[in-house]
């Protein structure tokens, strides 16, 4: 879905930017990092209009979120190819200006390989696109949405920094849930986020609890908005003294930051596939596998099916960081499911089934609430898509029973991977259903940066350590 303004021809652009004399454009690496650069006006439209792209180096897919080279040389960048550049073609459809920085024109751009002018099997946008586009010959459209919790620290870059990340100082004091007081201690900042953030056009439906749900809408739209919010809340951040951070879980006592991902099919004529027929809604789909799932459509079951079947599978890409999965070893106590489970309007489980008759029909979709906010949106809501789609053309049926049947032994229930060293390891494994939807070459190098990420964590002395052996071991 292109933004509003979004040019539609060379004629167009040139109008669009005719006062300006520099761009900004920006693509996301593996980590939902975005890596841009300033470029001429004129530099700028020669790349837009030519058929292959500019160069961009291709080390952003050879290091980490700090720069630092991969344990390990992986296949798209390395010492081996001198890590040479990629192509990078300018996706006019997200044409926006940055309020907050003189309002220069921004786009972003996907990757693709140089030598077979493909796009880049790891190109987080260009994985989305291609899920997408499989969709499509099916005569559906992916829809999704997605809700970021974070927490707000009077802290700069700067600050943080000199204070070795130690003892952040938060925004406001205590827990205060749905509070409209406390953002009223704040309420330039909060102000500001919202409507720059529309400005920046990633529509939002409302901020609560520093929780921020953006505007249901294509799947590939919200995963740039969902990349694009960040960057708003840490720009915007910086111009009152604060530090949003999107990390999952910086408290060991206190609930961590989820990115809940909504989900749901649309037909070329608009209408969610998800949702059962009028002559059902007063009775529910009467060969529905369960009391829960009565008020989606088959396609929807086995969507969902397909979801529960290989969700322990693909667990890196919803949580891509050591510290995510803190968050889930807290488990149901800190809203955190961490175990194979689903239910209707239940968030107690790791998929949440949103139907009718608390919803509309229209509005039936699924929450799936594995991810916390470190996630990288297009990867995790790739992996969403593409589990749910395989699950509908095998045409899988449930073979679990829902949350609510589950009762207090939860021990027959398949947890999922507590450290991302686990996690990689099942996605890594041979036959995983991640290989199989992904492919080799996207699981080989994505798993090898987790595996780098877990080999700096093995490596890592932590304060909890020395303070707990250093004296008396």
């Amino acid at each position: 879905m292109a933004t509003l303004d979004a040019p539609r021809s060379l004629q167009d652009l040139k109008e669009l930017l005719k006062n300006d004399n520099k761009v900004k454009v920006a693509g996301i690496d593996v980590d939902g990092v975005l890596r841009g650069k300033f470029m001429s006006k004129e530099k700028f439209i020669s790349a837009a209009t030519e058929s292959d792209g500019f160069g961009f180096c291709s080390v952003i897919f050879g290091w980490d979120i700090h720069d630092q080279l991969y344990s390990r040389e992986l296949l798209v960048s390395n010492r081996n190819n001198g890590y040479r550049d990629l192509l990078a073609r300018v996706d006019l459809t997200t044409y926006r200006r940055i309020p907050w920085e003189f309002n220069v024109p921004f786009f972003l751009v996907s990757f693709f390989d140089p030598v077979t002018k493909e796009p880049l099997s790891v190109c987080p946008r260009g994985t989305l696109a291609k899920v997408m586009a499989d969709a499509d010959q099916n005569g559906w459209q992916c829809m999704a949405g997605a809700e970021y919790e974070y927490f707000q620290f009077k802290e700069t870059a700067q600050s943080i920094a000199d204070k070795k990340f130690m003892d952040p100082i938060p925004l406001t004091p205590g827990m205060h849930g749905y509070s409209l007081l406390r953002t009223q201690l704040n309420q330039g900042y909060f102000h500001d986020l919202f409507n720059e953030s529309v400005n920046f056009g990633v529509n939002i439906e409302g901020h609560r609890v520093f929780e921020t749900a953006l505007a249901y809408t294509s799947a590939l739209r919200m995963a740039d908005n969902a990349i694009l919010f960040k960057y708003v809340a840490k720009s915007v951040g910086m111009k009152w003294g604060v530090l949003p951070s999107f990390m999952a879980k910086p408290w060991g006592n206190l609930p961590g930051c989820s990115g809940h991902t909504h989900v749901s099919l649309r037909s070329k004529d608009g209408k969610n596939v998800f949702a059962i027929d009028e002559s059902e809604m007063k009775t529910g789909r009467l060969e529905a596998a369960y009391e829960d799932t009565k008020y989606i459509s088959k396609l929807a079951e086995q969507f969902l099916a397909g979801l529960l079947d290989g969700l322990t599978d693909i667990v890196p890409m919803l949580v891509p960081t050591i510290n995510g999965y803190k968050r889930l070893v807290g488990g149901e106590s800190f809203w955190a499911p961490n175990a194979v489970t689903y239910g209707y309007d239940s968030r107690a489980a790791s998929i949440r089934i949103i139907s009718p008759p608390s919803v509309p029909a229209a509005a039936t979709r699924f929450e799936i609430r594995v991810p916390g906010a470190d996630m990288n949106p297009y990867f995790a809501i790739s992996a969403i898509f593409l589990l749910g789609l395989r699950g509908i053309a095998k045409q899988t049926a449930l073979s679990i029973p829902p949350i609510s049947q589950l009762g207090d032994d939860r021990s027959k229930t398949v947890r999922l991977s507590t450290s991302l060293e686990d996690a990689t390891i099942k996605m890594m494994s041979p036959g995983s259903v991640a290989r199989e939807v992904f492919g080799d070459e996207f699981v080989d190098h994505y798993c090898g940066t987790r595996e780098h990420e877990v080999k700096l964590w093995n490596e890592a002395v932590t304060n909890w350590e020395v303070e707990r052996y250093l004296e008396l071991a």
